[in-house]
Formats: C-alpha cells, sequence, structure tokens
C-alpha cells in the first residue's frame, strides 16, 4: 500500500512506496487512506485544503470550499493514484528542471515522488489562483530562513540549504519550484559553481 506523506513546512505530498523510506521523513504527516486525510484534515486551517488543491496537476484553482469534506474528498480524487506514471516521466521531468539565468523557470512538482521506486514520479508545481496577492512569510519559520539564504551574496547551496533544514534532495527542490518560485513570485535562478555544486539565488 502505498504511503502519503505531506511536509508541514512547504504541503508538497510526497508518496512512498516502502514503509521504511517515508519513516526516516522528517517534518511531515503520514496517511495511506481517504480517511487518514481526514483525520490530519481536521486540525488543519481551511486555508491550508485549499493551497493544497490549488497546488495539484491539473485542478482549477479554487478560493474556499463548501466544507472541509468536500476539501478532503476531491484532494484525495486527485492523489489516490498518483505514483503509477512511468519511470519515463520522471526523466522528462528531471530533464526540463536543468535550469539558467535564461530560462523560464520550469514546472516542477510540489508533488515530489520518492526515487528510486519506479512508479514514483514527479508532477507540475504549486499553481495558485492568477493575480492573488503574494503571502507573508513568518518571521522565524523554514522558509523565512531559506528566502534569507537564496538572497544572500552569491546564493546558496543544495547540500546548504539540506543541512540549514533538515530536509532531503527532494524536499529544496520541491520549495525551490513551488513555494520560491509559483508561490512567493521569487525569481530563483540555478546554477554550477566552480565545484559542479548545484547553486539557488534569487536574481532581481
Amino acid at each position: 500500500m502505498k504511503i502519503f506523506l505531506i511536509e508541514n513546512e512547504t504541503d508538497n505530498i510526497t508518496v512512498y512506496t516502502i514503509a521504511k523510506d517515508a519513516a526516516g521523513v522528517k517534518g511531515a504527516e503520514r496517511f495511506r487512506t481517504e480517511a487518514g486525510l481526514a483525520k490530519l484534515a481536521a486540525d488543519w486551517p481551511v486555508q491550508r485544503l485549499v493551497d493544497i488543491w490549488n497546488s495539484l496537476p491539473g485542478v482549477t484553482p479554487v478560493k474556499k470550499f463548501k466544507d472541509r469534506a468536500t476539501a478532503v474528498a476531491r484532494i484525495w480524487k486527485v492523489i489516490e493514484n498518483m505514483g503509477e506514471v512511468v519511470a519515463e516521466a520522471r526523466l522528462k521531468a528531471k530533464a526540463e528542471a536543468v535550469d539558467t539565468s535564461t530560462q523560464e523557470a520550469p514546472q516542477t512538482p510540489n508533488v515530489a515522488l520518492q526515487a528510486p521506486t519506479p512508479a514514483n514520479v514527479p508532477t507540475r508545481g504549486k499553481k495558485g489562483p492568477k493575480n492573488a496577492a503574494t503571502p507573508a512569510v513568518r518571521e522565524g519559520s523554514k522558509t523565512d530562513m531559506v528566502v534569507t539564504l537564496l538572497k544572500r551574496p552569491g546564493g546558496v547551496t543544495a547540500q546548504e540549504l539540506m543541512s540549514a533544514t533538515g530536509w532531503q534532495a527532494h524536499s529544496v527542490r520541491g520549495f525551490i519550484a513551488g513555494t520560491a518560485r509559483k508561490k512567493l513570485a521569487l525569481n530563483v535562478v540555478s546554477s554550477k559553481n566552480e565545484s559542479g555544486e548545484r547553486v539557488y539565488s534569487v536574481e532581481k
């Protein structure tokens, strides 16, 4: 049975097929079924459900749901079959995720799917309603810390972000593509330094 993880900081949803892999992820809540998702969502702000829905691939963004149960049912209907796309899609998405300062930011996934399991394939990044206001970043949060690192002269390496946040590599990529570029509208560019390390920075 697949295990779904939703990260508390970024709302990235990750699908695992190996329990021990899922158990190693910190700062995330786990569920296997629609009932499990509903139990978690009972303690969430309703706006979080709206944000999660708007980040899913192929959906029409909404401003609110009729009720919490409706939100859970619609989210589950989209995510329950995630991870069943062929591995070729993962390779294609990975190739498209290679950025340069002259390229437009790719549609990388907010729903991160764990490798190396072939069924685990990423989809696209967060996409909220058009003309939505840029959300405020809570001071002292991991988002605030990462944005500060991205804005420093010379940027920050992917490894530094992993060390500072405790996130795995796929969570860092999901944050850059989803929260930073889409939700916060930051012009994050990706390059490699002299050592061949991936470096992210905010270009004004």
